[in-house]
């Protein structure tokens, strides 16, 4: 039977249908040559620097750069002004989309991914988005700072060389405010600490556990083998977060994507890093979420906002503990 489970993080019901469950191997991976354009020259590939703006900056390894953060040549969000709003009728309004939008190129390696650092290099990513927050908290027109990876076309990635972006908003976006509500309304202290208890002994959806980090499939998963990455000492900020919890998370999501990719192949997927706030001062928990991009949207799901999950996360997190064992 289909069961209704509620998302506390945003107030949302999902609908898990385990009757019809898919197996692994019954999501197709991506082709990766798809991405591939041998007629255009990668602005992201070492030697090609001259092709983006002049670096934010740069991570070095070995005499040569490991990560660079440069200006994006095309920002969704650009400008000093304040955010401002303007009505122009009964139902027209708008405001000037000021802000920063940024390109994280997080690996030299073309045919790399997040999957392929070392445990260093996978700390030093978490590093360098930890100096992104801080320098965006600085700026006044910059009230929330959202870093997001799409990897591979489907999941809405332009260029197939591995990069990340790190936006400064001049807004707080909406799914955010769902989840600061969600924190502010839960009665049992923090919503996501009480999480990691309940999902420690439950130990039905656990992908990995250590001293520093939680990775679950998430109870109320709203697609197959979403995961929810939970550092364990709570901070509402990231840019807060010590060296141990930030190390931890890096070395969590590459082992992660690794585990999906075991299991079901080179898959597209989107990662976000959810943080509080800058002027937040509520409760929050700072974490990531990853959504392996494996099924459309329909009819149904846009129409209401529910959506329909036809691989129950008991199921993911067993395939994804079963790839991590013989790994």
């Amino acid at each position: 039977m289909s069961q209704m489970r509620l998302n506390p993080l945003n107030g949302r019901w999902v609908t898990i249908v385990a009757e019809r469950a898919k197996r692994p191997s019954d999501f197709a991976p991506r082709d990766r040559r798809e991405d591939m354009d041998s007629d255009r020259l990668c602005p992201f590939c070492p030697g090609n620097e001259e092709e983006t703006p002049p670096a934010l900056e740069t991570t070095e390894a070995d005499g040569t750069w490991s990560m660079r953060v440069v200006p994006n040549r095309y920002p969704a969000f650009d400008g000093d002004d304040g955010f401002a709003v303007h009505n122009l009728g009964p139902v027209f309004v708008q405001a000037e989309a000021s802000g920063i939008h940024e390109v994280f190129v997080y690996t030299p390696q073309h045919d790399g991914g997040l999957d392929e650092l070392d445990d260093q290099h996978a700390a030093d990513l978490m590093f360098a988005l930890k100096r992104r927050f801080t320098d965006h908290s600085d700026i006044a027109q910059v009230r929330y700072t959202q870093a997001i990876v799409n990897h591979g076309r489907e999941a809405g990635a332009s260029i197939a060389h591995p990069h990340g972006q790190i936006l400064g908003l001049p807004f707080v976006p909406g799914e955010v405010l769902d989840e600061e509500r969600a924190f502010a309304r839960f009665a049992g202290g923090c919503l996501l600490c009480t999480t990691i208890e309940a999902e420690l002994a439950a130990d039905e959806r656990v992908v990995l556990a250590t001293d520093d980090v939680v990775v679950i499939t998430p109870y109320w998963s709203g697609s197959p083998y979403e995961l929810l990455i939970i550092p364990r000492v709570h901070e509402p900020h990231l840019p807060d977060a010590d060296d141990d919890s930030l190390v931890a998370v890096g070395q969590a999501l590459r082992d992660s994507i690794a585990h999906l990719n075991a299991a079901i192949g080179d898959i597209a997927f989107n990662l976000g890093f959810h943080t509080a706030p800058h002027q937040h001062t509520g409760q929050y928990h700072w974490h990531a979420h990853v959504w392996p991009n494996l099924v459309t949207q329909a009819g149904f799901e846009r129409g209401t906002g529910v959506m329909i999950n036809v691989v129950p996360p008991e199921q993911a997190c067993s395939t994804l503990r079963s790839v991590a064992a013989t790994a």
